[in-house]
C-alpha cells in the first residue's frame, strides 16, 4: 500500500489519524512499492512469447460447497443421495444442476462439469492449501507448494507491461460473521506465494480491511501536484546517497505511478464508472449471508470487479465467497437453509458475470472455474447437514475457449467416489497452465525454472476440456 502523507492530520470517528494522504491499496503487493515495480518494468521485456490472451477467474467456495446440490444432483437415486434442493434441468442433456442455480441452467452449453473430482484431505485449512496450490503442498501443511496464481505470476510477470496492474488478485470482502472470517483468512493463506516467495502474494483490494467502497482514489485530480511533492519529500533521503542520474529516474517511476492512479488500473477498481444497469444485473446485496451475524452479499461486486480487473490486465483472479460449510452446527446452518442462503446470489452473480462476459466478447478469453475444500457427505447427520467428503468434490469450467456442455467423469450411484477416472488437484493446475500458456514454448523459454515446467508436465490436463 502507497500512503502519502502531510505534516497536517485529522481523526476519523474511530479516533484514527487520518493525515492528509493518498491511499491507494492496490498500490502494494509483497512489500514492494508501485514506482518500484513500474522501474523493474521499464527493464524487463514484453510479455513472454508463451504466454496466451487468457484469463482465469477461479471462484473458491470456502467451507466445501455440496458437489450434490450444486452440480450433481443425482435425482436417480433415492433420498439422501439425491439433492435435497431438486434439480434443474438445462438445455444440454445430462447436465442438471442444484435447485437454486435456474439462472446459471441457461449457460449450460458455456459449461463443463468435472463428476470425478476428489483428493484425500478433509480438513480446511489442509484441504484449501492443498486445492489452491494445485496439488504441490501435498499435505495441505503450508510449508510446501505456492498457489496456482503465484505459479502463474511467477511466469508471466507480476504487473501487466501495458497496465502495470497486477497480474494476480485476490478478491475477498470482510465479513462480521466469526466462521466466516475464518473461512476468509484460510483462502487468503491458500492463496500465497508461498515457496516462489511474498513477490507474488495475490494482490489484495480489501486486504487491509476496507471495503470496495474504500478502494477508490479519494483525493481530486488537482490536489496530485501537492502529493507529488509530497512523494518527492518522503523519498529524498532514500535517494540522496544515489546518483544524480539514478535520482531523476526514480523520480520519473513515481511520478508514473501518480499517472497510473488516474489511469487504467485505477478505473478498473472504480464501480462508479459501471453501467448502473449492469450494477444491478450483479447485485446480489438483497441476499443476506451468515449464521451468527449476517451481511449483505458482495459476491456479485466481486464478480464485477473480477470482470474490470480482467479487461485491466490481470490474468489469474480468486474470488473468495465464504460459508459453505453446512453442516448444521452451532456455527453452520444445515444444507437446505445453506443452499437457499447461498446458492441464489452465487446463481445470480455467476451468471451475469457469463452473460457480460459473452456480450463484450470475452467468453472465449476468461475461463471460470467453480470449487472449494471439498464436497459433502452422501449422507445428511441427524441435525440437516452434510459433513466434510473429500472423496467426491465440486468442480465446474465456463468458457475460456474450451470444450463445453459436457460431463466430464462419473460418480457412482450414490454419489460417494468416482466411478470413472478421478481427476485431482494436479489435473486441474495443468488444465489451467495450458490454457494460460504455450507449454511447449514455456518448457524451451530462457529464464523459465524447470521446476514450474515440471510440474505442468507431471500431471495431464483434463483432455476433455482441451480442443
Amino acid at each position: 500500500m502507497l500512503t502519502i502523507q502531510s505534516k497536517t492530520g485529522s481523526r476519523d470517528c474511530q479516533g484514527n489519524t487520518r493525515r492528509d494522504f493518498l491511499k491507494a491499496g492496490f498500490l502494494g503487493l509483497g512489500g514492494l512499492t508501485l514506482p518500484w515495480l513500474l522501474e523493474q518494468k521499464a527493464h524487463a521485456s514484453e510479455s513472454p512469447g508463451f504466454v496466451r490472451d487468457k484469463a482465469i477467474v477461479l471462484i473458491f467456495c470456502g467451507g466445501g460447497a455440496s458437489h450434490i446440490e450444486t452440480f450433481n444432483p443425482n435425482m436417480g437415486a433415492p433420498a439422501p443421495f439425491c439433492s435435497v434442493t431438486g434439480e434443474v434441468l438445462t438445455p444440454v442433456p445430462g447436465i442438471t444442476l442444484g435447485g437454486t442455480f435456474p439462472r446459471l441452467a441457461q449457460h449450460a452449453r458455456n459449461m463443463a462439469i468435472v463428476k470425478s473430482f476428489r483428493h484425500p484431505i478433509g480438513n480446511h485449512e489442509q484441504a484449501i492449501s492443498h486445492v489452491l496450490t494445485g496439488g504441490t503442498d501435498t499435505n495441505g501443511q503450508a510449508i510446501l507448494g505456492h498457489s496456482m496464481g503465484a505459479m502463474y505470476t511467477r511466469l508471466r510477470g507480476t504487473n501487466h507491461p501495458e497496465t502495470g496492474m497486477p497480474t494476480y488478485a485476490l478478491l475477498t470482502h470482510p465479513h462480521t460473521d466469526p466462521q466466516y472470517s475464518r473461512e476468509l483468512q484460510r483462502v487468503v493463506s491458500g492463496s500465497r506465494g508461498g515457496t516462489l516467495g511474498p513477490t507474488f502474494n495475490p494482490f489484495n483490494p480489501a486486504g487491509g480491511g476496507t471495503t470496495l467502497e474504500n478502494m477508490l482514489l479519494n483525493v481530486p485530480a488537482e490536489r496530485l501536484t501537492d502529493r507529488r511533492r509530497l512523494l518527492d519529500e518522503l523519498d529524498r533521503i532514500r535517494r540522496g546517497s544515489d546518483s544524480a542520474a539514478a535520482r531523476e529516474r526514480l523520480g520519473e517511476y513515481e511520478r508514473q505511478a501518480v499517472d497510473l492512479l488516474l489511469g487504467g488500473a485505477g478505473r478498473a477498481l472504480d464501480l462508479s464508472r459501471e453501467d448502473p444497469r449492469i450494477v444491478q444485473a450483479y447485485d446480489t446485496s438483497m441476499f443476506m449471508t451468515g449464521k451468527r451475524t449476517f451481511d449483505r452479499s458482495q459476491l456479485g461486486q466481486q464478480m464485477l470487479l473480477a470482470r474490470r480487473l480482467v479487461e485491466a490486465g490481470a490474468g489469474f483472479i480468486t474470488v473468495q465467497s465464504a460459508g459453505w460449510d453446512n453442516h448444521a452446527d452451532g456455527n453452520n446452518p444445515g444444507i437446505v437453509d445453506g443452499m437457499n442462503m447461498l446458492g441464489p446470489p452465487l446463481d445470480k452473480a455467476l451468471s451475469a458475470f457469463l452473460t457480460d462476459l459473452e456480450c463484450r466478447g470475452l467468453s472465449d478469453k476468461v475461463l471460470t472455474v467453480v470449487t472449494g475444500d471439498f464436497g459433502r457427505t452422501p449422507t445428511i447427520n441427524r441435525n440437516g447437514g452434510r459433513d466434510h467428503w473429500a472423496s467426491l468434490c465440486t468442480l465446474a469450467f465456463f468458457g475460456g475457449g474450451l470444450r463445453m456442455g459436457q460431463v466430464i467423469g462419473q460418480s457412482d450411484r450414490q454419489n460417494r467416489v468416482p466411478a470413472s477416472a478421478p481427476i485431482g488437484p494436479g489435473n486441474l493446475l495443468s488444465t489451467i497452465m495450458h490454457t494460460l500458456f504455450d507449454v511447449g514454448q514455456l518448457r524451451v523459454a530462457r529464464g523459465v525454472p524447470s521446476t514450474l515446467s515440471r510440474l505442468i508436465e507431471d500431471h495431464r490436463p483434463i483432455g476433455e476440456l482441451l480442443a
